[in-house]
């Protein structure tokens, strides 16, 4: 090969394999954290930038991309939108009963800290109800510009059911933007690895190995009732849908798209991830193409799992008692809560509060143990975002095969 013709570093970077470079700069992160945590201190801008970028490009892609498929959609073609809708709504659901069996097996508490988390949650049920009213129909400009996913998929789903009846000129311009903003998606991906670089180092460089060592018990609790649900009782609600062995199926959407979304922690981010695969599978395009973005938003049975065993560390902390039928009500409001999660880093930790209502915890402390979220979240939000990015594939998958 001549040296014209030799590819130059950025193609080998952009075309080279991703979850390698995510596993360096992982590396790399964690070797600057112990050198010179003045040094990882200011890598944080890495990160920063990167998942504002995430950010930034998700609710659009979320926006563009069901709209564009509504409005490509023909009435002749069959889709197997239910059978996804009724997976994705049981798996949440067993996921935060799971969590509630876990909680109850291996009690966990919290040292419960002051906190600088400012955000404001939600404090009631009838408060997130009327919300969840409200965000549907919030402006379609602020709902892209807050990343409000309930008022986005609202007005991408009304704008694509009126576009439906449009030329076909009209729909090929949508196909193509959805096809250019996935493009954009793609290039954010590629710079992953110099974001996680940056989050990792500026991480162990403020919190420590210790921080997490100290809720080493919770963490294995988290983990754990996500391994199951992904290893267990996922492939089994598989297995009722398909007759089939659930496993091959299993372990190839956790490989191309769960160690993707664990990286990138964005659910909404991993959605071309998402699409490739379902076409490499030779999936109901028709299905896919909306199942996959509305699974970004409702399919949260990774959150569902890190609310409930969350909240009922919280309440074992102080001492509040609780039996087993109750802490099937808060799984409950956890799974409702959950479908309305943001798809990007960190969506789950603030519906917290509102489990944490139900047992009259006071709103600061409940905002102390979302504190606890954001330290454990170096590990747990990576894999709760594996767990519920693969699941959508796994599940659209098994819909269209049955």
């Amino acid at each position: 090969m001549s040296l014209s013709n030799k590819p130059s570093l950025l193609h080998m970077y952009m075309n080279g394999n991703i979850v390698l470079q995510i596993v360096v700069g992982i590396l790399l992160g964690t070797c600057l954290a112990f050198v010179s945590p003045e040094l990882a201190s200011k890598a944080s801008l890495l990160g920063t930038l990167f998942v504002k970028a995430l950010k930034a490009i998700a609710p659009l892609l979320v926006f563009v991309l069901v709209m564009a498929s509504i409005a490509n959609h023909k009435k002749t073609q069959k889709t197997f939108i239910k059978p996804v809708l009724f997976l994705y709504m049981a798996g949440t659901l067993i996921a935060s009963v799971t969590a509630v069996i876990f909680s109850f097996a291996f009690p966990s508490t919290l040292n419960l800290l002051t906190s600088n988390v400012d955000q404001v949650a939600p404090e009631g049920v009838s408060e997130v109800l009327q919300a969840l009213v409200f965000n549907m129909v919030d402006n379609p400009v602020n709902a892209l510009v807050q990343g409000n996913y309930i008022g986005i998929l609202t007005w991408a789903a009304a704008l694509g059911f009126g576009l439906s009846k449009g030329s076909e000129t009209t729909k090929n311009v949508l196909q193509n933007l959805a096809d250019s903003v996935t493009s954009v998606v793609n290039v954010v991906i590629r710079l992953a690895p110099f974001g996680i670089f940056g989050l990792v180092a500026n991480t162990i460089a403020s919190t420590g190995i210790e921080a997490l060592l100290d809720y080493s018990h919770l963490l294995l609790v988290l983990i754990s009732a996500m391994l199951f649900i992904a290893l267990v009782t996922n492939p089994l609600l598989v297995f009722i849908a398909t007759r089939r062995n659930p496993y091959p199926l299993v372990f190839t959407c956790l490989k191309e798209s769960g160690i993707t979304a664990f990286f990138t922690r964005s659910s909404a981010a991993n959605i071309p991830v998402n699409m490739a695969l379902c076409e490499r599978l030779k999936l109901n395009e028709d299905t896919y193409s909306v199942s996959i973005p509305l699974g970004a938003t409702i399919n949260m049975g990774g959150a569902a799992i890190t609310i409930t065993v969350l909240t009922l560390a919280a309440v074992n902390t102080l001492n509040i008692p609780i039996d087993f039928v109750t802490a099937v009500l808060l799984s409950l409001v956890a799974a409702i809560s959950a479908c309305g999660s943001s798809g990007v880093a960190g969506g789950s930790l603030l519906l917290i509060p509102l489990a944490c209502s139900l047992f009259n915890i006071p709103n600061d402390i409940a905002m102390q143990v979302v504190a606890t979220g954001f330290i454990l979240g170096v590990i747990q939000d990576s894999a709760e975002t594996a767990l519920n990015s693969s699941t959508d594939v796994l599940f659209t998958a098994a819909a269209c095969k049955n």
